[in-house]
């Protein structure tokens, strides 16, 4: 191990740095990921900022649904702002070191924005259940005073859950090797890394991966599970099909979200593969991220109209200036 990244204190060994395994030998590929990660990292800023944009400058989309979706959308940008910059520099430089402190801080942050993702998405399935099961009552139950609270309480999970575990993981010894088998410092392969008997933190890593990403899918399951008796009860087709579209785009996001994330998490540790981990790293920070405001813009009429509207704007904005 490079004596550059190890000093020596009290006989215990303190790791400085850590490096991230090249994804590929084959330059080529890494420079070709390097283009598709690049665009879809550009596509992701663009649209959840645009999304943003969009719903903070028209009142008409003033309403608890969007306001969880502007969180959403701060979410994601903080999600992927967080890991792909340093992730683009790993695919094509020989410098693929962070420091200690880099790769803590690294981890919080991926930490806060996803655990507060996944509890954001619950709050929106809540959303959804009032608005459809309880329509009478949802102005009353979704308050702004509830909206706020429900949001507040996402991120304060996140951020709370974010700053146990980076203090639990990197409290452990890191005696070598310093070499990082994945994209960014995500929580198991820093685990990896770790001297003696790590059982109790990866215990605490599926304990919190049941508490905070399985129970709000659960919580998520049950709304819809209301949603859809809700509305197989409805007498009228065209009401059937308007309260299904209201909740099509939050269903799709959620599929992509958790089906990447539990197949990260969840899943037995024997089965795990570098190759696999990476690819689907890729998947859920950078691709869902991506998706998540094409799906609400394209299949959501207001949110389409409210864009096509904003971009007109700009776009005459600009011609004047010319």
């Amino acid at each position: 191990m490079n004596s550059r990244y190890r000093v020596s204190l009290d006989n215990h060994t303190y790791i400085s740095q850590f490096i991230f395994s090249n994804f590929s030998d084959v330059p080529e590929l890494c420079y070709l990921l390097f283009a598709i990660v690049l665009l879809m990292f550009l596509t992701s800023l663009t649209g959840n900022t645009l999304i943003g944009i969009v719903i903070q400058s028209t009142p008409a989309l003033h309403t608890p649904m969007y306001f969880f979706l502007v969180n959403l959308s701060f979410l994601e940008i903080g999600y992927t702002c967080t890991v792909v910059p340093k992730m683009l520099q790993s695919l094509v430089s020989e410098n693929r070191e962070i420091s200690r402190l880099g790769c803590a801080t690294q981890m919080f942050f991926f930490t806060l924005f996803g655990i507060s993702e996944c509890c954001l998405l619950a709050s929106m399935a809540f959303d959804r259940y009032v608005a459809i099961c309880t329509p009478l009552r949802y102005a009353t139950r979704m308050s702004w005073s509830m909206c706020t609270q429900l949001a507040g309480v996402s991120w304060s999970i996140g951020t709370l859950v974010a700053l146990g575990q980076t203090n639990y993981i990197f409290s452990l010894n890191f005696c070598g090797p310093t070499k990082i088998n994945h994209l960014f410092c995500d929580i198991l392969p820093v685990i990896a890394l770790a001297c003696g008997d790590t059982s109790h933190n990866e215990m605490a890593v599926y304990a919190v991966a049941f508490l905070f990403i399985a129970s709000p899918f659960l919580l998520i399951i049950a709304s819809y599970g209301f949603i859809l008796a809700d509305v197989l009860a409805m007498s009228s087709p065209e009401g059937q099909r308007k309260a299904l579209s209201t909740c099509s785009s939050h269903l799709i996001v959620v599929t992509l979200f958790y089906g990447s994330g539990s197949i990260t998490y969840l899943r037995p540790k024997a089965s795990h593969s570098p190759i696999l981990d990476k690819l689907l790293a890729l998947f859920y920070t950078v691709v869902t991220s991506m998706l998540n405001p094409i799906i609400y813009s394209l299949r959501n009429k207001e949110v389409k109209a409210a864009l096509q509207k904003t971009l007109g704007k700009i776009m005459c904005s600009v011609q004047d200036k010319n």
